[in-house]
């Protein structure tokens, strides 16, 4: 318990700044809605006869006029990119700080294993990817009922489901990568996940790369699909599960054999 607490003190600025920063965007999203959605109606059709644009973006399977069709446009997109950001962010430094700033030798000095230490690590990283969901998830509620409306629940749960489980995937490969480096690798988190958005984004243009939707875990937070299917697809679900469980094995594995620069 004293390394979790340790990591989300160290945590608690970057967590209240990205929690802040995008349930601020969402709510803000939220709020303007009822005077745009008198509106979104025309911007809808105009939309969805934009071919491979609209496809690209699933607008073409939303109807903008309805609260569900403008959240999972607008807020998915915001959730989506600002919560794979945040993830990315924290697995990709959360084992390779320790060389970087060089407090492994303090670290592994204690009567602990290093699995111990990695599961700990683990621990606090993925609670800290609850709390920003939590903060997230009320901010949301609070303004959709000061805006009035009532959300179709099943929908909206399952989207903040698969926003959650899209973290824990890009948070559980980068927290793999992590364990290969010494140094700052915040520029490989974030370009990770800026290349899992757009593989996605590829896969809708075009039937010939429908099969990167195995790859990038936007490919089960599609909102459009959500909205309509009212479920999650479980192919690619499964398939980013495995990526999860493959990321964190890589990195117990190779943490707990290499040579730590102290």
């Amino acid at each position: 318990m004293t390394l979790i607490k340790h990591e989300l003190r160290q945590g608690k600025i970057t967590l209240f700044i990205w929690s802040f920063v995008i349930a601020f965007m969402l709510a803000a999203c939220i709020l303007i809605y009822p005077e745009m959605g008198a509106q979104m109606s025309d911007v809808s059709s105009m939309f969805s006869e934009m071919g491979s644009f609209s496809a690209a973006f699933g607008m073409d399977r939303l109807n903008f006029g309805e609260f569900m069709g403008f959240f999972g446009v607008e807020c998915g997109n915001v959730l989506g990119l600002g919560g794979a950001f945040f993830a990315a962010l924290l697995g990709i430094s959360i084992l390779a700080k320790e060389e970087k700033e060089q407090t492994a030798e303090f670290l592994l000095t204690h009567p602990i294993s290093r699995s111990k230490i990695l599961t700990r690590k683990l621990a606090a990283l993925i609670l800290q990817i609850i709390i920003l969901n939590v903060i997230v998830i009320i901010v949301t509620m609070f303004s959709i009922y000061a805006i009035s409306e009532e959300p179709a629940v099943r929908p909206l749960s399952l989207l903040f489901i698969a926003y959650f489980i899209l973290q824990i995937e890009i948070a559980s490969v980068c927290f793999g990568i992590s364990a290969f480096l010494s140094r700052s690798g915040l520029g490989i988190g974030l370009g990770i996940a800026a290349l899992l958005y757009f593989l996605n984004i590829i896969a809708n243009l075009t039937e010939d790369a429908r099969f990167l939707k195995y790859i990038t875990p936007f490919g089960y937070t599609e909102s459009s699909d959500i909205i309509a299917d009212k479920c999650l697809n479980t192919g690619y679900l499964f398939t980013g599960l495995l990526f999860t469980v493959l990321g964190i094995s890589a990195g117990y594995y190779w943490y707990c054999k290499k040579d730590i620069q102290t």
